[in-house]
């Protein structure tokens, strides 16, 4: 039986006298039934655990990433499965999802990930921050010092605009250089907010209207889209960009003090600077397959915080095979992280439309591992804001739900 069969069945079923799964999450917390289904040897558990109306998040949240996963994610793992002061730990970091929420619950927060702009877009939202301190920085750049180095960047960016990004990368290398261990929390917040406002399809982002928003073109597309539209990049306020954005993520207010973020730059089975046995509760998802590549979607943000893109080991893992080979390195390194009985909520996607089943591959890889494979829990949604922002209808391509295999730390 294919997922598609799972989830058009029509008629639940009872559960089993004792699942695994169902000792752990309490689905009676759910509207309707949740039901259970049997493929492959693997239990899967099908429901809207998070309904439309639970959807709103905190709004230090909505920084744009390629493929990130919702708040209500990791938050519906950590409200069951933690208690304040665990860490939780996520090993493909992105944008950093999974901490902000762990540290918005009150749980220390602990993440990893191959691309050093990672931690650049995670870092500075888990400290507190104050939006006057951001002011007073901003008008301390001297922004007529910028000198543009890069005409071809002018397919996106009008040269004053241009020349305001460059005095500011100036000032940053000063105040936040890369690969400070402290850098300054003002200047650290400033260039999270700069790399999200990059490109964008509204006066709200730099740039002249490009799309999407959570990754960049290439110039050659840009400038076929400038030609397209017979528009050239209108002049920005970068400053008061940086400060309207900085409202909006602080409208809620900040994260609470959970003792430092632990933040690790590496290959996720590698992640020697997180003690063993110390996580508590571990909520990712990896890259899927040859599906996104983060090195071409990031370039343009990578240029802005002087990461070179070529010198970041990204995979792209055009097989099966390889791809759950990779996935067995991190559950094995998860096996040393992870204290006994502790949990991992392993989120896949639907790739190549539903016709491989990621789940399945991860369930294989840990096979012979010291965890207990719980099961599948499937949210199944009718509505995907991706989906329609891309005119692809719902049930035929797109992501209409998340498929996240629970595993427990024997």
């Amino acid at each position: 039986m294919g997922f598609m069969d799972i989830l058009n069945m029509t008629l639940p079923k009872p559960f089993p006298d004792r699942t695994l799964i169902d000792g752990i999450l309490d689905f009676r917390d759910f509207d309707g039934i949740t039901r259970h289904e049997r493929a492959d040897g693997i239990d899967y558990f099908i429901n809207a655990f998070w309904t439309s109306g639970q959807r709103q998040a905190h709004a230090i949240h909505e920084i744009s990433y390629r493929a990130c996963f919702k708040p209500q994610l990791p938050a519906f793992f950590i409200s069951r499965l933690t208690a304040p002061g665990d860490l939780v730990f996520d090993p493909f970091m992105g944008r950093g999802t999974t901490l902000v929420q762990a540290a918005l619950m009150q749980r220390r927060a602990a993440g990893n990930d191959i691309n050093p702009l990672a931690a650049l877009m995670c870092r500075p939202r888990l400290r507190p921050i104050d939006l006057h301190d951001i002011a007073d920085s901003l008008r301390s750049v001297d922004w007529a010092l910028g000198k543009i180095r890069r005409d071809d960047l002018l397919a996106f960016y009008h040269p004053m605009t241009l020349a305001r990004l460059e005095a500011l990368r100036d000032w940053l290398a000063e105040r936040a250089p890369l690969g400070a261990v402290r850098p300054d929390p003002v200047a650290d917040w400033i260039r999270m907010v700069a790399i999200n406002r990059l490109t964008g399809h509204s006066p709200g982002f730099f740039s002249g209207r490009s799309m999407p928003p959570n990754q960049a073109v290439s110039v050659t597309a840009q400038r076929r889209i400038n030609e397209r539209l017979g528009l050239a990049p209108p002049e920005r306020d970068i400053a008061a960009l940086i400060l309207r954005k900085s409202k909006s993520l602080l409208r809620d207010g900040t994260v609470p003090a959970c003792g430092a973020p632990g933040l690790h730059t590496g290959p996720a089975w590698h992640v020697p600077g997180l003690a063993a046995r110390s996580v508590a509760l571990v909520v990712t998802s990896p890259p899927f397959l040859d599906v996104v590549d983060y090195a071409a979607d990031n370039w343009l943000r990578c240029w802005f915080a002087g990461i070179d893109p070529g010198a970041v080991a990204i995979d792209l893992h055009r097989s099966e095979a390889a791809w759950t080979e990779m996935v067995r390195r991190v559950l094995a390194e998860l096996a040393r992280l992870v204290r006994p009985g502790g949990h991992v909520a392993f989120e896949v996607g639907e790739v190549r439309r539903g016709r491989v089943l990621l789940e399945k591959r991860v369930w294989q890889a840990a096979d012979g591992l010291p965890f207990q494979r719980l099961g599948v829990l499937v949210n199944l949604q009718t509505f995907t804001k991706t989906s329609n922002c891309w005119g692809v209808s719902n049930g035929t391509r797109g992501t209409n739900s998340n498929r996240i295999v629970m595993l427990r730390r024997l």
